[in-house]
């Protein structure tokens, strides 16, 4: 396969992306060189030269002439390694060398992509030290296994996952079960960074907002044990229970969004305001919270991945339940779905409302009624996991922001219908 024919300008664009490229990645390699019997065997000008010579390849003998080209980099960079004196040999140089002579040969078709590649290379090039310590030091093996497996999902899974809809009724898009493990899983990711970096005193609210993106009710739970078993927790430990009715109202406009923005637009007036208000209550909750003595500290784990994909099976099976329900019953039925599955989770009835929506099942106007539905009874069932998991202390505390958001939300259906009829 040959390249296509270029003009003068695209070659010495190309040209110049691959000479900057290897000045670039040379030049911190020519940092890292040791002296004498430990010198390293590529520097500056052999990184420079190495991605002219995959440009130069490929413009005058194609893919052909460019693998030939390739394999002579790649046997002098062994021969090197082989060669090599150093107490702590690596690989690093030799297979940066192979990639900066790709690199150029890619910037003579794609110089943009070549070079911000060409920069990443050479910002983690540079980074060597800081990376290592990093690893070695500030992360646990644990952080470093949700790392691992946070990158897996997002930059393996989530691309191969198919972006259509299938299954019974047409009901299932994987790609946005994909995105919403993958999203998840890295807003839970935050708020484990926000208690290591801002501390137990203020990282505890903070933990029940991150907590609450991925299940509000589980957070209530978790957060109502607290305060039962420590009584000097029971301030902090409701205003992340408060908060994480927050984080719910923002995930259900992210999931809304991310599915049929439409949707979201006649949803924003209703969420907006019982966003608005829950976050003033558990505001209000939180200031009490940092006066008062701080808690003991328990970040936990970054994300559940458990947690997560078990999120994503609720969806596809809302998804399947609602879509079959409104199939056999209409209307009625998707309604029904909304309440019963709101008693679980209010998001997965967002999610399913909004790609019914998106597949043609159910007219715009209808899918409103599930989310408010399903929010509505998922707020009960808040408050009594309130009162079981912490007591009569925790939940009033709780219990007066969850009615305050409910209130606000079907307030603002209301002003929508009003706004319609006038």
């Amino acid at each position: 396969m040959e390249i296509p024919e270029l003009s003068i300008q695209a070659m010495v664009i190309g040209l110049c992306v691959a000479l900057g490229t290897g000045l670039l990645v040379g030049a911190e390699r020519e940092r890292r060189k040791a002296e004498g019997a430990h010198r390293g065997a590529a520097g500056i000008r052999t990184f420079t030269v190495s991605a002219l010579l995959g440009a130069v390849s490929l413009l005058v003998g194609g893919n052909l002439l460019l693998a030939v080209a390739a394999l002579v980099v790649g046997a002098g960079a062994l021969v090197a390694y082989q060669r090599s004196q150093s107490p702590d040999p690596g690989l690093t140089t030799e297979i940066a060398l192979l990639l900066t002579c790709l690199l150029g040969a890619m910037a003579v078709t794609q110089p943009l992509l070549a070079a911000a590649l060409g920069t990443t290379l050479a910002i983690l090039l540079a980074g060597r030290q800081r990376m290592h310590q990093f690893v070695k030091n500030a992360l646990s093996e644990q952080e470093l296994h949700d790392i691992i497996l946070f990158l897996a999902a997002a930059l393996i899974v989530l691309p191969l996952a198919p972006d259509r809809f299938m299954g019974p009724f047409d009901a299932l898009n994987p790609h946005a079960m994909a995105q919403l493990i993958v999203l998840t899983m890295a807003i839970g990711a935050a708020g484990y960074v926000a208690i290591r970096t801002l501390g137990v005193r203020y990282g505890l609210p903070l933990a029940g907002f991150a907590a609450g993106f991925v299940s509000s009710i589980a957070t209530i739970h978790a957060m109502g044990e607290r305060a039962r078993r420590i009584p000097g927790a029971a301030t902090a430990s409701a205003a992340g229970a408060a908060l994480s009715s927050v984080a719910t109202i923002l995930q259900l406009a992210m999931v809304i969004t991310l599915i049929e923005p439409r949707l979201m637009r006649e949803m924003l007036l209703p969420l907006g305001l019982g966003g608005l208000l829950a976050g003033l209550y558990g505001g209000v909750l939180m200031l009490r919270a940092v006066r008062g003595e701080p808690p003991a500290s328990d970040t936990g784990r970054a994300f559940n991945l458990k947690t997560s994909a078990t999120f994503a099976v609720l969806v596809a099976m809302v998804l399947m339940v609602s879509a079959a329900m409104n199939a056999w019953l209409g209307a009625l039925g998707g309604l029904l779905g909304a309440a019963f599955t709101g008693l679980v989770d209010a998001h997965a009835t967002a999610a399913a409302s909004a790609s019914l929506v998106a597949g043609g099942k159910i007219p715009l106007e209808v899918a409103i009624w599930p989310v408010a539905v399903g929010l509505s009874t998922n707020t009960v069932v808040k408050a009594a996991v309130a009162f079981h998991a912490g007591g009569a202390r925790f939940a009033w505390r709780v219990v007066p922001g969850l009615a305050l958001m409910l209130m606000a939300v079907w307030l603002g259906l209301w002003l929508n219908l009003l706004k319609l009829r006038l």
